[in-house]
């Protein structure tokens, strides 16, 4: 039997194996986190909304990597 590939998945699994991608997923989750944790960490409403900006920040980072991958 002959093993062909198709050239748009040969292309599309170069694309999902770049490491910069991934940095851009590692990033996003640490934003993220840093978000969380300034949303727990002190009782003031300022510093509670610029944790949320944080957070909503760093997730759509973690979801534009995720999004690169699938080529959407």
């Amino acid at each position: 039997m002959e093993n062909t590939t198709n050239k748009s998945t040969e292309e599309s699994m170069k694309r999902a194996n770049e490491t910069s991608i991934y940095t851009m997923i590692v990033a996003g989750v640490l934003v993220s986190l840093v978000g969380v944790y300034l949303r727990f960490a002190f009782d003031s409403t300022t510093l509670s909304i610029v944790s949320w900006l944080i957070l909503f920040v760093g997730a759509f980072i973690a979801c534009k990597g995720v999004f690169k991958i699938l080529a959407a």
